[in-house]
């Protein structure tokens, strides 16, 4: 996922996928530890889009604080 996708998103969606990632990395961890995982590369795309989503979540909330 592009970080310009992420940007055009609301913070909501932004919330929701973020949930939606965290427990595919969840699950990604448990195939990894009983041998069933086959895209081992998927983990780190999977945590890359976690902090892309995370780093734009804390722009937008620096530029809300910076805005008062």
């Amino acid at each position: 996922m592009k970080a310009v996708d992420i940007r055009t998103k609301s913070a909501d969606e932004l919330n929701d996928q973020l949930i939606q990632l965290k427990k595919e990395q969840f699950n990604l961890r448990f195939q990894k530890a009983s041998g069933q995982l086959e895209n081992t590369a998927r983990v780190n795309v999977v945590r890359r889009d976690i902090a892309r989503i995370k780093t734009i979540i804390g722009e937008r909330a620096r530029a809300a604080d910076a805005g008062k």
